[in-house]
């Protein structure tokens, strides 16, 4: 699992997957999909394309998708059909061998395959195909999905989304693929409906996105979610829909709409803009601050916080400056150079908070780290006061399913009161969003809230006292 650093406030998402069907130089579509995406990953990028000669190419690289691709690149990627991945580490780590998308050379034909998300039983499917003569490329659990897809001999006839259901029933998680073969795409979403991805239309052909984002950069037009336990399959038939479950659960994660999907994205019909703004008001309703201004920490917190300022008839301002310019790999300055005020992320506008009562608006609390260093800025440069409000819940337990929040011993609010979190935050009050106020600002009623309240919608497959061991407890 992706750890952050002492610096690093970002909660990280492990990944985002696009692909683009019937629609000549589809890889350079993927392109700017996968650039549209590339919140959702930073750490390496792929694309796999189908020439005219029905050949899989692929190419992929660790780094930013403008890194990896150029002209040439994408000159060498020709076709009409092609996915493209860009990831985050979580399962199994990082490194070029795992970097998707896969592809596997196979006589019953080639195909590609490119995941979002994290598959909860992966050990013991894992240790099941390797006893059975399995040898991996990857440490990824993504790679067991091209294992499970079995290639007996005597199953060749049949058609090959029988082997992808009968897989796909064997994990459980949370999951959107896309699976690319020489004739189709086929874009598949897990029963419990943890993981966003959505299809479009472009001319003749089709598009397929984890974010809606990436569907207008490119002038898709929007046509529908993939919904749980779906596969849709698509080729030169069009679009086609099959079940491998007839479970059906709209377990969206909570944190696709409070941090990780861009606000011009709808998710499941609601658009994330939206949604934060209203988390905002809702957020002024529970926990309301005498104060004269509100702040909200960029990017993701900025729409809660014009919610909030809304609905307590206060001044939003601009507070807090993000360096738009940080790139992945910036030389993090050493703790003397912190300790003199180098700060590479984030500057307070001191003519605007000096002086004032601040209500700072933000997303999430992790680890606390950055919200205190944020709350000691803003003393510096003259806060009389800061009241901290989190446009989210308690965040007091790990993810399973494909998000990087850390350790149980590192989830601050796991093991302190609020009374603790306030004193070592450094604010003069502090209040959390209720889980009630997010099913009511996604005007929805089933979400996956398992990092705020524990009760996770899959079975983990491991026990507490093993994810103990191995730092997730």
């Amino acid at each position: 699992m992706h750890v952050m650093n002492f610096q690093d406030r970002e909660i990280h998402e492990e990944c985002g997957v696009f692909g683009v069907y019937g629609v000549q130089n589809a890889s350079n579509l993927v392109y700017y999909g996968l650039h549209a995406l590339q919140h959702r990953g930073q750490e390496g990028c792929g694309i796999v394309a189908r020439n005219a000669e029905g050949n899989l190419n692929r190419i992929k690289g660790e780094g930013l998708v403008t890194e990896i691709f150029n002209g040439d690149a994408l000159a060498r990627l020709d076709g009409d059909m092609a996915i493209g991945h860009v990831r985050y580490s979580t399962t199994g780590g990082g490194g070029i061998d795992n970097v998707q998308p896969f592809l596997f050379r196979h006589n019953t034909g080639d195909f590609a395959i490119a995941h979002n998300g994290n598959i909860v039983n992966s050990h013991q499917l894992r240790r099941y195909l390797e006893d059975h003569g399995t040898l991996f490329q990857s440490t990824s659990d993504s790679e067991i999905l091209a294992h499970l897809i079995r290639k007996d001999p005597k199953d060749r006839k049949r058609p090959r989304i029988m082997a992808i259901k009968d897989a796909l029933n064997r994990m459980e998680g949370a999951f959107a693929f896309l699976i690319m073969t020489q004739n189709r795409i086929y874009a598949c979403r897990d029963k419990h409906g943890l993981r966003p991805l959505s299809i479009g239309s472009l001319g003749d052909g089709y598009v397929v996105s984890s974010e809606t984002c990436a569907l207008d950069v490119i002038g898709a037009k929007f046509i529908r979610d993939v919904e749980p336990g779906e596969i849709v399959t698509i080729d030169h038939k069009g679009i086609r829909s099959s079940r491998y479950s007839d479970f059906q659960h709209h377990f969206m994660c909570a944190m696709e709409y409070i941090y990780f999907s861009r606000p011009d994205s709808d998710i499941e019909g609601c658009n994330v803009h939206n949604f934060r703004k209203l988390s905002g008001r809702l957020l002024f309703e529970e926990a309301p601050a005498d104060a004269d201004i509100v702040v909200g920490v960029p990017d993701s917190s900025l729409s809660a916080a014009m919610g909030y300022a809304e609905a307590a008839g206060l001044p939003y301002e601009m507070g807090l400056v993000k360096n738009k310019y940080i790139g992945r790999t910036f030389i993090q300055p050493s703790q003397e150079l912190r300790d003199r005020g180098v700060r590479m992320k984030l500057s307070p506008v001191k003519s605007v908070v000096s002086g004032k009562r601040v209500v700072l608006i933000d997303d999430s609390v992790v680890r606390g780290t950055t919200s205190r260093r944020i709350v000691g800025m803003l003393r510096d440069s003259g806060a009389r006061e800061v009241h901290l409000r989190i446009a989210s819940p308690q965040i007091t337990r790990p993810c399973f399913y494909g998000i990087d929040i850390s350790t149980y011993e590192e989830l601050l609010c796991a093991h302190k009161t609020l009374d603790e979190v306030k004193e070592l935050l450094g604010v003069d009050s502090i209040a959390f969003l209720s889980e009630k106020a997010l099913f009511e600002a996604g005007h929805r009623s089933e979400l996956c809230l398992a990092c705020f309240n524990g009760n996770y919608p899959t079975y983990l497959y491991q026990s507490l006292e093993e994810a103990n061991k191995d730092g997730k407890f």
